[in-house]
C-alpha cells in the first residue's frame, strides 16, 4: 500500500482533455485585433560579407508595415551562455550559413510579408566556408567570428587521477571511434511567435518556448527595455526536446517589428525554417581510449572529442564540457582524461538537445565496455555490474551521487529481457541475424547553476488558496512543453492539501507569475517540485493556524486530509465553526453537515480571519561544483540512471534492421506519476532509436540542408516501436521531493549503445558513424567480408 492518495498513481494528466479534444491553445492559435504578420529573409549563402541591403521595394510594397535590418536592430551580441555572446538580431558585417538572418518584415498578411522579403535586395562578397568540423581547427581554414580563434568556441581540458598509473594496471587497453550527425528535434509544433506593446512601453510576447524566464532576459538586453517591462508567455507546446530552451533572432525580430509598428505581430516557422534555426544535436566525433584490469575493473578513460556545433555558439560551451563530465559515472573511474573542442562551422547552430551533450559520448563508452568484455569472456551485463556505483560515492571529477539505483535497474533488464537465456554463455556473438545488446546511461537531475551568474532562485512557487473557499490555484513560471510537469504540481499540492486533483488548478508558463528557469536538464520534477511542495505546505500551514486560533488548539493537532480538517488529538465539535458558513451560504445545496470541517469551510474561515491565503515556495541548489575549472557544468543535486536491453533483427541480405523489443529501467527515485515516468521512459527510447538508425541532416558542398523536410529526414513512425517495457526503478532521492528526480532525459542515454551492441551480437559487424542505415550495416558487412576473404 501506498502513503500517498494522489502521489505514485496513474493520475490522468491534467491537460489530457484539452490535448485529445482539440482544445488547448498553442501559439499560432493566438489572434489579436490588427494583427500583422511577419517573414524573415535568409541568407542564400553559407558565408558572406554583406556589401549593401536595399529594402526600398519591400518598403513600397503595398500592405507592408514595417522593415527592419541591423540598421534599426542594433548590434547588441547576444546568445545562451554570457562568455560567449557571437550572435546579434540580424547579419550586419556578413552571414555565416544558410539561413542566416538578415532583414525581416511586418505585413497585413502573410503572402504580403513573404512577396516583400523576395523584394529586399543584398549584395554579397561570397567567402570561403568551412563545413567539415574536424578540419575547422586547422590553419589556413577560413574564419567565421574573430572572436573565436582558429573557430574554436571553447575547449576542455581535464584530468582526473593518474592516467599513467591506469595504464600500467591495465590488463586490456582498446582505443576506438564513433561519429554522428547533426540531428533535428522532430517537435510537431514548429515556434510560433506572437509579440504586442502596451502604450506604457511593456512588451509581452507568446512563444512555443522551453524558457520563459532566459528568453524574457534575453528580449531585455537585445532589444534595450527594462526587464521588468518584458513578459514572455508560452502557450500549450507540441515539443521541445532543447532547440526551444534558448532565445531565437526570430522572437527578437517579432518583439522588433511590434515594437516598430505599435501592432501585434506574429510569425510561425515553416518546417525548413525549423531546419534552419536548427539549436538541436551536435555532430560528434569521439575517441576513447579504455583501460582494464584482468578482473574486469576500470583502471582509466582517456577520451578526445570534436563538436561541430554550426555557426554560433548557443548552448555550445555547457555542451562540451557535458560530453565529458557525465562520463564520471555510472561507473568507478579513478582516472579520466578528457579533451573536448567545440567548433564553428558554415552551418546552422547546434544547441542543447535531450540528455544534452553526452548521448554520443554514452554511445562510443557502452560499446567500447562490450569490445572489452568480448576480449575478457565475460557477460556485458555481469562486467557493468562489477564496475557499478552506489549511492554516496563520488566520481572522479566530484560528482556526488546521493541516490542510486544503477545496480537494480541493471538486474532489472538482465532479469526481465531473459538475457541469460539469449545471449551465449561466454560472451561471444551469436550472428545469424538476431541479436541483443546491454548498455547504461547516467544524467542529471537539474543543473547545479543558473546560465548566468547570480545567487537567484532556480524556482518560485505561489500557491493561492480561493477566497470563497475550496480550491487552490498553483501559479509557476515552469514551462510545461508536453513533459507533464503541470500534471506533477497539482498532484503534489492536491496530496499536501488533502484535495482531489479536480480541485486544483496548475497557471505556469508565464513570466510574471513567478521565476523558473524553465524545462531543461531534467530539472522540473526535482526543483519546482520541492517549491510546489513548500508552497503548498506553506498555505496549508496558514489554513490550520487559522482553525486552531477559532477552535482554541494546537495547530499541530489538526491535519488536512481528503477533502476535510482533521483532528489527531481526538474528536473536536465544529458545529459552532460552521454556523457562519452556513449562514453565508443560504439557498446553496449540498452544504456540509457531517462531524468533520470541509476544506472549503476550512480554507473560507482562514480567509475570513486573515485574509487571502497566500503559500510560496522557493528552491535553489546547495552548493555544487569541484575544485577545478569547468566544474559547475555537470553538477546536479541528484543523478538519475538507466540501463537497457534492445534486441533486433538483421536482414543479413539488405541491411534492414528491426527492432523487436526493447527492455529499459530508470531509477526515477519516487514516481509521482506512474503513467508519465513511464511515458518518457517510452519517449526517450523511441527518440535514441531515432538516432541511432535512420536520424541524419544532409547538406549539400555548399552547406545548403537538403533534407529539411519530415518526409526526408527520417524519424521513427508507429509502424516502427517495438514493444517497449518500462520499469522503475525508487531509489528515494533524499534532495527530491519524496525522493523524486529526473527521468525525461536520462532515459535516452543508453539506447544507441544498447542497439548498436545488438546490432554487433546478430552480425558481427561494429558500426564507427551513426545513424546504422541498411546501406552503412551492408557496406561494413562486406567490408568485413572481404577482409576476411
Amino acid at each position: 500500500m501506498s502513503d500517498y492518495r494522489i502521489l505514485n498513481t496513474r493520475a490522468p494528466r491534467v491537460d489530457a482533455v484539452d490535448k485529445a479534444t482539440g482544445k488547448a491553445i498553442y501559439t499560432d492559435d493566438l489572434r489579436r485585433p490588427g494583427m500583422l504578420y511577419a517573414a524573415i529573409l535568409h541568407s542564400p549563402l553559407a558565408h558572406a560579407r554583406i556589401l549593401n541591403i536595399d529594402t526600398s521595394r519591400a518598403e513600397q510594397l503595398p500592405g507592408v508595415k514595417a522593415v527592419v535590418t541591423y540598421r534599426e536592430a542594433g548590434t547588441t551580441p547576444y546568445g545562451v551562455s554570457p562568455a560567449r555572446y557571437d550572435e546579434t538580431i540580424f547579419c550586419h558585417d556578413k552571414v555565416r550559413y544558410v539561413g542566416d538572418e538578415i532583414a525581416a518584415v511586418a505585413a497585413v498578411d502573410q503572402d504580403t510579408a513573404l512577396e516583400a522579403v523576395r523584394l529586399i535586395k543584398v549584395d554579397f562578397e561570397e567567402l570561403p566556408i568551412v563545413l567539415d568540423g574536424r578540419t575547422a581547427m586547422d590553419e589556413g581554414q577560413p574564419l567565421l567570428h574573430e572572436m573565436h580563434k582558429n573557430n574554436m568556441c571553447a575547449k576542455v581540458n581535464w584530468h582526473f587521477g593518474d592516467i599513467e598509473k591506469g595504464r600500467k594496471e591495465s590488463h586490456i587497453i582498446r582505443t576506438d571511434h564513433l561519429s554522428s550527425k547533426m540531428q533535428d528535434a522532430a517537435f510537431m509544433e514548429p515556434q510560433s511567435i506572437l509579440a504586442e506593446t502596451e502604450s506604457n512601453g511593456n512588451l509581452t510576447m507568446w512563444s512555443s518556448t522551453q524558457a520563459p524566464h532566459y528568453v524574457q532576459r534575453t528580449l531585455a538586453m537585445a532589444l534595450n527595455i527594462p526587464l521588468h517591462k518584458v513578459r514572455v508567455i508560452k502557450p500549450a507546446v507540441g515539443g521541445g526536446f532543447g532547440p526551444k530552451a534558448s532565445c531565437s533572432s526570430a522572437e527578437l525580430a517579432v518583439c522588433l517589428l511590434a515594437m516598430k509598428t505599435g501592432q501585434p505581430v506574429k510569425l510561425t516557422f515553416d518546417r525548413e525554417q525549423v531546419f534552419l534555426h536548427s539549436r538541436a544535436r551536435h555532430q560528434f566525433f569521439h575517441t576513447m581510449t579504455t583501460g582494464v584490469k584482468k578482473d574486469g575493473s576500470l583502471s582509466f578513460l582517456e577520451h578526445k572529442c570534436i563538436l561541430d556545433g554550426g555557426a554560433y555558439a548557443s548552448f555550445g560551451i555547457a555542451t562540451v564540457y557535458y560530453s565529458g563530465s557525465l562520463l564520471g559515472g555510472p561507473y568507478r573511474l579513478k582516472n579520466m582524461k578528457y579533451d573536448g573542442y567545440r567548433v564553428v562551422t558554415n552551418k546552422p547552430a547546434c544547441g542543447a538537445q535531450r540528455g544534452h551533450g553526452a548521448v554520443i559520448a554514452r554511445a562510443l563508452f557502452e560499446v567500447q565496455l562490450d569490445r572489452i568484455a568480448e576480449e575478457l569472456g565475460m557477460d556485458p551485463i555481469e562486467l557493468r555490474l562489477k564496475n557499478v556505483m552506489e549511492a554516496g560515492e563520488t566520481t572522479c571529477n566530484e560528482l556526488y551521487v546521493s541516490s542510486f539505483g544503477m545496480r537494480e535497474a541493471l538486474e532489472a533488464v538482465r532479469d526481465s529481457a531473459a538475457w541469460k537465456n539469449k545471449r551465449s554463455s561466454s560472451g561471444k556473438i551469436r550472428g545469424g541475424g538476431k541479436g541483443i545488446g546491454a548498455a547504461c546511461g547516467f544524467f542529471v537531475s537539474g543543473a547545479g547553476y543558473s546560465i548566468y551568474r547570480s545567487r537567484t532562485y532556480h524556482c518560485t512557487v505561489v500557491t493561492k488558496v480561493d477566497e470563497v473557499g475550496g480550491g487552490v490555484t498553483v501559479n509557476s513560471g515552469s514551462a510545461d512543453i508536453g513533459q507533464g510537469s503541470d500534471t506533477v504540481l497539482a498532484m503534489i499540492t492536491a496530496e499536501e492539501l488533502g484535495l482531489s486533483l479536480d480541485d486544483v488548478q496548475v497557471a505556469s508558463g508565464d513570466s510574471k507569475l513567478s521565476v523558473d528557469l524553465g524545462a531543461y536538464s531534467s530539472r522540473t520534477t526535482l526543483m519546482t517540485g520541492h517549491a510546489c511542495r513548500e508552497a503548498a505546505q506553506d498555505a496549508k500551514r496558514q489554513i490550520l493556524e487559522a482553525i486552531a486560533g477559532k477552535m482554541s488548539v494546537a495547530p499541530e493537532t489538526l491535519d488536512l486530509k481528503d477533502g476535510f480538517v482533521v483532528s489527531l488529538a481526538g474528536e473536536i465539535d465544529f458545529s459552532e465553526l460552521r454556523k457562519e458558513y452556513l449562514q453565508e451560504h443560504k439557498g446553496f445545496v449540498d452544504l456540509p453537515d457531517g462531524p468533520q470541517l470541509t476544506f472549503a469551510e476550512a480554507s473560507r474561515v482562514a480567509f475570513l480571519e486573515l485574509g487571502t491565503i497566500v503559500g510560496t515556495g522557493k528552491y535553489r541548489p546547495p552548493p555544487l561544483g569541484g575544485s577545478f575549472k569547468g566544474a559547475a557544468v555537470g553538477t546536479s543535486p541528484a543523478f538519475g540512471c538507466s540501463a537497457q536491453v534492445a534486441e533486433v533483427s538483421v536482414d543479413l541480405e539488405t541491411g534492414e534492421i528491426t527492432m523487436d523489443k526493447i527492455t529499459g529501467a530508470h531509477d526515477c527515485g519516487f514516481a509521482i506519476n506512474v503513467t508519465q515516468v513511464e511515458g518518457q521512459m517510452h519517449g526517450s527510447i523511441m527518440m535514441g532509436m531515432g538516432e541511432a538508425l535512420m536520424e541524419e541532416i544532409i547538406y549539400d558542398k555548399k552547406g545548403r540542408i537538403v533534407n529539411a523536410n519530415l518526409a526526408e529526414y527520417k524519424i521513427p513512425t508507429a509502424l516502427d516501436v517495438p514493444p517497449l517495457d518500462a520499469i522503475i526503478v525508487e531509489s528515494n532521492e533524499p534532495h527530491g521531493p519524496y525522493g523524486a528526480k529526473e527521468v525525461g532525459e536520462g532515459a535516452i542515454m543508453p539506447v544507441i549503445p544498447t542497439i548498436l551492441n545488438a546490432i554487433y551480437d546478430a552480425t558481427g559487424v561494429r558500426i564507427d558513424e551513426l545513424p546504422v542505415t541498411p546501406e552503412r550495416l551492408m557496406a561494413a558487412m562486406k567490408a568485413k567480408k572481404d577482409k576476411k576473404g
